[in-house]
C-alpha cells in the first residue's frame, strides 16, 4: 500500500502536468514555466507522500548538497552523449549543418526538467528504493531497470530492441547511480545532462519523441545500430555499450561504500513444541 500510495501521489502531478505542458504545444514561456512547475511540483508532492507514509525525512531529496550532486549528475549525462554522439559522428552517422534555435532549447528545458524528474521520482525514488528494501540491490535494479524500457515501448518507433537499450543505459544506470549515492539528486542530473544534450544541444530525437531544434542543427544518417535510426541515438550500440561502462562504475563504487543491500531472508518458522 505505501509503494501504490506514494506513485499514485507522484503519478497525478505527472499526468496533470504533462497535459498542461502538452497544451502549451511547445510555446516557449509556457513550456518552460510548465515544465519546470511540474517538476517543483513532483518533488513537493513525493516529500510530503514520503513523509506520511514513511514517517520520516525524505533525505533522498534534501536541499542540503543537492547543488553540487545535480551538476555532478550532469556533468556525468552531458559527457556521456558527448562521447557517444563524437564516436556516431566520427563513422559518419550525425553532422551538425549549423546553428538551431536557442528558443527551442529553452522550451526543452523545461520539457526535460519535468520529464527527468518525475520519471526519477517514480523509478528510483519509489520503485527502485522500496523494492531493494525487499529483494536487495541487484534484483531491484534489474527488476526497475527492465521496467523502465518496457515503459518506452509506448513512445513512437519503439521496438524490443529500443527498449533493451533504454533498461541497460538508463534503467539500468540510474538504479547504480542511486545505489552509489543513495541520493536522486546526482540520477537526476545524470538524467537531465543526457536528455538535454541529446534534445537540447545537438537536435536529435530523444527516444524517438518529436521536438523543436534545440541549439545545433545536425542530422543523423547511417546504419541503425550506429546512429538509432528516427529513434534516435539512445538506440545506438554506442549509448548502450556506454550505460554498460557508467553502471559498472556506480555499482563499484555503490560496493566500496557498501551500499549494496542484500536480499531480505524469510525467518523461519518456530517449531512447535
Amino acid at each position: 500500500m505505501r509503494l501504490l500510495f506514494q506513485l499514485g501521489a507522484v503519478a497525478v502531478v505527472a499526468f496533470g502536468g504533462s497535459a498542461i505542458v502538452g497544451a502549451a504545444q511547445w510555446n516557449v514561456p509556457l513550456t518552460l514555466l510548465g515544465g519546470l512547475a511540474t517538476a517543483v511540483l513532483s518533488l513537493y508532492v513525493y516529500v510530503w507522500v514520503v513523509r506520511r507514509t514513511e514517517r520520516r525525512e525524505p533525505v533522498e531529496v534534501t536541499g542540503t548538497g543537492a547543488g553540487p550532486a545535480f551538476g555532478r549528475g550532469l556533468l556525468i549525462g552531458v559527457g556521456m552523449f558527448g562521447a557517444v554522439i563524437a564516436n556516431i559522428a566520427f563513422l559518419g552517422g550525425y553532422r551538425i549543418l549549423g546553428w538551431g534555435s536557442p528558443a527551442g532549447a529553452v522550451a526543452l528545458l523545461g520539457f526535460t526538467a519535468a520529464a527527468v524528474v518525475v520519471e526519477e521520482l517514480l523509478f528510483r525514488g519509489i520503485l527502485f528504493r522500496i523494492v531493494e528494501q525487499r529483494i536487495g540491490t541487484w534484483a531491484s535494479l534489474a527488476l526497475t531497470g527492465l521496467l523502465f524500457g518496457a515503459a518506452h515501448l509506448f513512445n513512437p518507433h519503439a521496438t524490443l530492441w529500443t527498449a533493451f537499450a533504454i533498461a541497460v543505459e538508463a534503467g539500468f544506470m540510474l538504479a547504480a547511480a542511486y545505489a552509489a549515492t543513495r541520493n536522486l539528486w546526482v540520477p537526476i542530473g545524470v538524467h537531465f545532462g543526457w536528455n538535454f544534450a541529446q534534445g537540447g544541444v545537438f537536435s536529435t530525437s530523444v527516444s524517438g519523441s518529436n521536438a523543436p531544434q534545440g541549439l545545433l542543427e545536425g542530422v543523423t544518417s547511417g546504419p541503425y545500430l550506429l546512429s538509432g535510426g528516427e529513434f534516435g541515438p539512445e538506440a545506438s550500440a554506442y549509448s548502450v555499450l556506454a550505460g554498460v561502462v557508467v553502471t559498472a562504475g556506480f555499482l563499484w563504487l555503490a560496493r566500496r561504500r557498501g551500499n549494496l543491500v542484500p536480499p531480505r531472508r524469510r525467518s523461519a518458522p518456530a517449531l512447535a513444541g
